[in-house]
């Protein structure tokens, strides 16, 4: 059988930050490269880790992003190697203050991109996972066994069904 080409899936987000103006040149560097936001969720503390704490300092909240172009779910790594890029570029003293997880949602499931490796990832290119995160199912958003525990507690859910919805109704104006 021919290999056919994926249906186009939605851009997101999940931003750690430690520093909003660090987090504001984030925003605008990732505009620029991959054009407007389309939802932008409201802050959320931080506080399920202290993985991040001696690099990124305290307190450290996260929200959400998604973007109105729809990608090649192919595309994910590069975009992981980017992001990871402006990450880098804003570091303090060599410290991130921002951390930029990027990944993607289609109508079954959310898939961030990691460039460490784990048991359930799966290589991509370039040195870069995908990381099975969420599946949905009847409304409602599930984590696995694997998943984040911000994730695993729900607090997003609303925000992740409502970026679903924008991408439902992207899809059908396609």
């Amino acid at each position: 059988m021919k290999p056919l080409t994926p249906p186009a899936v939605k851009l997101i987000c999940g931003v750690l930050f430690s520093n909003a103006e660090l987090l504001a040149d984030a925003k605008k560097l990732m505009l620029a490269k991959y054009g407007e936001i389309d939802f932008e969720s409201r802050s959320f503390r931080f506080d399920v880790s202290e993985y991040y704490r001696p690099e990124m300092g305290w307190p450290i909240d996260r929200l959400f992003w998604s973007f109105e172009r729809l990608i090649n779910p192919g595309e994910l790594a590069q975009i992981k190697i980017d992001s990871n890029a402006i990450e880098e570029s804003l570091a303090v003293d060599g410290k991130r203050q921002v951390n930029l997880d990027v990944g993607y949602l289609d109508y079954d499931k959310i898939v961030l991109a990691s460039a460490k490796y784990n048991w359930q990832k799966i290589y991509l290119d370039m040195g870069i996972y995908a990381d099975l995160t969420l599946h949905y199912e009847k409304g409602k958003y599930f984590p696995f066994p694997w998943s984040f525990p911000d994730f695993k507690d729900g607090q997003y859910d609303s925000i992740l069904l409502r970026i679903r919805e924008l991408f439902k109704r992207q899809c059908k104006r396609r």
